[in-house]
């Protein structure tokens, strides 16, 4: 597993637990690669929220400057 220190500056969409689509908030969040194919992004003071995104819509984020790997 890869943690490294991120920050959200654009919209990014998640589909929630109870099927609604929701946007991660703009600011520092934390993303984790958990296997070939997942990643999580984690926000909040205490790192209360996070999401599960296919690695391909990260890789999107990123490359459309929504998402900034800082280190």
């Amino acid at each position: 597993m890869t943690l490294r220190n991120a920050r959200i500056t654009g919209a990014i969409r998640y589909k929630a637990e109870d099927g609604q689509s929701h946007e991660i908030p703009l600011g520092p969040c934390l993303v984790e690669q958990l296997d070939e194919r997942l990643i999580d992004i984690i926000w909040g003071a205490n790192g209360q929220r996070s999401a599960l995104l296919p690695v391909e819509d990260v890789k999107s984020a990123r490359d459309q400057g929504k998402l900034l790997l800082l280190d």
